[in-house]
């Protein structure tokens, strides 16, 4: 199946070189004067006014905050899991000496973290998929 690019892309060549350069220029960029920017802020300033396009934008902070969170839940546990390997006595060890700990891991084993929480961006987002549909369950049942 073509890609709508590749079908546009096909209509705007016509066979005439000449013709076909001329369109390649006028594609990439196109220059508007200031009257024209006028215009479009202007309606573009009514359509932040519109209820649509405000839920629009709380839409998408909703799904950037979510994103932040199951970053910082993947570093967690990444963070968790170097620990657990190699500072098994974590745990029982004073506030000052956690410090010091979380100092050294932060540095010898910082890009082993990254690596980790990238793979578990993964997990992290399954179980967030998962906790939201029985709660939507839950909701419907209700």
């Amino acid at each position: 199946m073509k890609q709508f690019k590749e079908l546009y892309e096909q209509d705007l060549y016509c066979g005439d070189e000449e013709l076909d350069q001329i369109l390649d220029e006028l594609t990439e960029f196109r220059l508007i004067g200031k009257a024209q920017r006028r215009k479009i802020a202007r309606r573009m300033a009514k359509l932040v006014k519109t209820a649509g396009f405000k839920k629009k934008v709380e839409r998408s902070k909703r799904k950037i905050a979510s994103f932040a969170k199951q970053k910082v839940k993947a570093a967690k546990l990444a963070k968790q899991k170097v620990i657990d390997k190699y500072f098994p006595t974590y745990k029982s060890m004073g506030l000052p000496q956690r410090v010091k700990v979380d100092q050294k891991i932060q540095q010898r084993y910082g890009g082993m973290m990254n690596k980790l929480s990238v793979k578990l961006m993964k997990v992290v987002k399954k179980k967030e998929i998962e906790k939201v549909k029985k709660s939507r369950e839950k909701t419907a049942d209700a």
